[in-house]
């Protein structure tokens, strides 16, 4: 990966940065290349419960870096047929954000400088967004003469109005960090995005992990099913977790006043 993303792993938490400070974090071949790789090591490590995503240096991530424009680059990675699905349901410029989507545990993004185009995307991958109040974010791509394909129309249609997602997409107007809360794409203004992300991920990290991931897999699937797929879903997630050892040990730890010791999700599973 060349050290475009750092991935350390403590206390059941990954704690996965960009890392090309000199460039705010922009995207080249390397930094998508790594994003991936990241993002599947940390989702298949079954010691992992919960992941912050940050940025090194001044900024989240800038975009796309400009030199991938270059018309006369060969062999690239904008060279590659955009529909082609290299990464399941996504080519790999939309799996970097959607993979945060993905994996089975909570995604916590901590933003500030800048998450513009690119930047914005991966943001969105994230359950959870802490986010500084002069950020400054963008969908850029209507400036280069593009339109949004790195999963951002799967990912804000959840969250952000309609009509506001249009004026951005059309003006490619610049907003801050408390617009960002207001209109849907952040979830809480943070003077540290970091240390208050770390925060919630050591309180999901100590929750039941079998409950957690299965709680972000019904949340994922409720806004594609209809009353009747949904209500059975939770039915049948809730009885595969009620009345196991995790399940029981919750209880337990919650009417003794201590904490709880949990068997990893996979480990849980193995048992069933």
């Amino acid at each position: 990966m060349q050290n475009r993303v750092t991935v350390t792993i403590s206390n059941h938490i990954a704690d996965v940065r960009l890392n090309r400070p000199d460039k705010m974090n922009a995207l080249d071949q390397e930094m998508f290349n790594a994003l991936v790789e990241a993002g599947e090591a940390v989702g298949s490590n079954p010691t992992v419960r919960c992941v912050v995503l940050s940025g090194e240096g001044r900024a989240f991530c800038a975009g796309m870096d400009t030199s991938n424009f270059n018309p006369n680059s060969k062999g690239g990675i904008l060279n590659e047929p955009i529909p082609s699905r290299t990464h399941g349901v996504a080519n790999i410029f939309q799996k970097v954000a959607w993979i945060w989507r993905e994996i089975p545990v909570p995604v916590i993004a901590a933003v500030h400088g800048v998450a513009i185009g690119g930047g914005l995307n991966i943001m969105s991958g994230a359950d959870i967004k802490f986010i500084t109040a002069d950020t400054k974010l963008s969908i850029m791509e209507l400036k280069w003469g593009m339109i949004p394909d790195m999963a951002g129309s799967q990912l804000w249609k959840h969250t952000v109005r309609d009509d506001i997602i249009r004026e951005l997409t059309y003006t490619h107007r610049i907003f801050s960090g408390e617009d960002a809360v207001k209109y849907g794409f952040a979830t809480h203004i943070s003077e540290s995005p970091y240390d208050d992300a770390m925060k919630i991920a050591r309180e999901i990290a100590a929750k039941n992990p079998s409950a957690v991931i299965k709680a972000k897999k019904v949340i994922n699937e409720a806004p594609y099913l209809n009353a009747a797929d949904g209500l059975m879903m939770e039915s049948i997630e809730q009885s595969e977790i009620t009345g196991r050892k995790n399940q029981i040990e919750a209880v337990m730890a919650a009417t003794q006043k201590r904490q709880a010791i949990f068997d990893d999700y996979r480990a849980e599973k193995s048992l069933q």
